[in-house]
């Protein structure tokens, strides 16, 4: 088949192929334990799923606005800001089916053929991938395990120019876990307006953060408001994946922009999702805090067992549900380690390198599973090593 170039270099993301060979081991009767798939554990909490359930019954099944219904874009635009210590309009705010439009279709909007786009590797795959749609030349950044896993500054400086139009940024990150420093991020927006160009900043894990942590957004430093687009959503947080229901917050020129993009390709957000959406926001938010309670001991656990194991380091990661720990003592590549832990353990991980070539050496393990299983798998990891 004849393709054109801005695809022919898409690849699918590691995870759904690991859990491919997975799931065909557990066709042949293998027990497996899932650390690849990054999702919560948890079902969708109660209030949330009866205020969807309620919604369909009573006929929220229509059309809505492309960018969202104005009552969810209210709340999300107040929540958000409260969060963040900032204000935004409902203007602002642009609703998706998922979070993922929301990193795509702002970058097909400021993103032209030959622009150069910054992003965090290892970071999330669809980075690049979007990057490649927009006609864009990605620029990765290593990610520094002995800086908790933040910019590598240095080869920041060296990449960012006057063809840089966008920044991508992701902390608490995947698949580290790493936060950026303050004064990281203050160095990254300073290049931003110097060179004048936009960040997007993947916010989708700020509610996941540990030890008392605060985790700052780039938007609230001064002059980065006009040059910056928020992503977030209801998935990590709310244990919504299923749902479908993300967000971004930006300028709002370009908000009508994307949620023009937005009419010309999905149409708009399922209504009762987006009503299950501002239940998710106005409801008991103490769920969410004894969820992250419960992934904080799950956190402790694996990265006391893994650094327990010979030739694996793992850091404490700050956020997310991942540990992404260093296995290069082992004398394998990622691929082979992970192949290995799959095969002989029954452990499904990713290799670092689903995530870019600067996740060589490392391997993801998500901790959204229970304590059992986690304490299951680095015995069957153990025993193989």
């Amino acid at each position: 088949m004849k393709t054109v170039r801005r695809i022919k270099e898409l690849k699918a993301e590691g995870a759904y192929q690991v859990l491919a060979k997975a799931q065909a081991l557990e066709k042949e009767g293998r027990e497996i334990i899932h650390l690849e798939i990054g999702q919560p554990d948890f079902p969708t909490f109660e209030n949330i799923s009866r205020a969807g359930i309620k919604a369909i019954e009573e006929g929220y099944t229509r059309y809505t606005p492309p960018a969202g219904m104005p009552a969810l874009r209210e709340v999300i635009a107040e929540t958000a800001g409260q969060q963040r210590g900032l204000s935004f309009e409902p203007g602002q705010v642009v609703v998706s089916p998922g979070a993922k439009p929301n990193l795509f279709f702002p970058t097909l909007a400021v993103v032209e053929e030959g622009d150069e786009v910054i992003y965090p590797d290892p970071g999330f795959p669809s980075y690049k991938a979007m990057i490649q749609v927009a006609d864009g030349i990605p620029r990765p950044v290593p990610l520094l395990e002995e800086n908790g896993f933040s910019f590598d500054l240095d080869a920041f400086d060296e990449l960012i120019s006057d063809r840089t139009r966008l920044i991508i940024l992701n902390f608490p990150g995947n698949p580290t876990g790493g936060i950026l420093p303050r004064e990281d991020l203050e160095h990254i927006a300073a290049a931003a307006i110097r060179h004048d160009c936009w960040v997007l900043s993947d916010e989708i894990y700020t509610r996941i953060v540990y030890d008392g942590q605060m985790v700052d957004s780039i938007c609230g430093l001064p002059g980065m408001g006009e040059r910056t687009i928020i992503m977030d959503g209801f998935s990590k947080t709310y244990a919504m994946t299923g749902w479908r229901l993300g967000y971004g917050i930006m300028p709002e020129a370009l908000a009508e922009k994307v949620g023009l993009l937005l009419t010309h390709s999905v149409g708009s957000t399922a209504q009762f999702t987006q009503i299950a959406g501002i239940e998710a926001l106005q409801g008991d938010q103490e769920q969410v805090n004894e969820v992250v309670k419960i992934y904080q001991k799950r956190r402790d656990a694996i990265v006391s067992g893994l650094n327990s194991l010979p030739g694996i380091s793992c850091q404490n990661p700050q956020g997310a549900f991942y540990v992404f720990p260093n296995i290069r003592e082992l004398g394998l590549s990622a691929q082979q380690a992970a192949d290995l832990f799959l095969e002989k353990a029954g452990v499904a991980t990713l290799p670092g390198t689903a995530f870019g070539q600067h996740g060589e050496g490392y391997l993801r393990f998500c901790y959204a599973n229970s304590l059992d299983n986690i304490q299951l798998a680095l015995e069957k990891i153990g025993d193989v090593l």
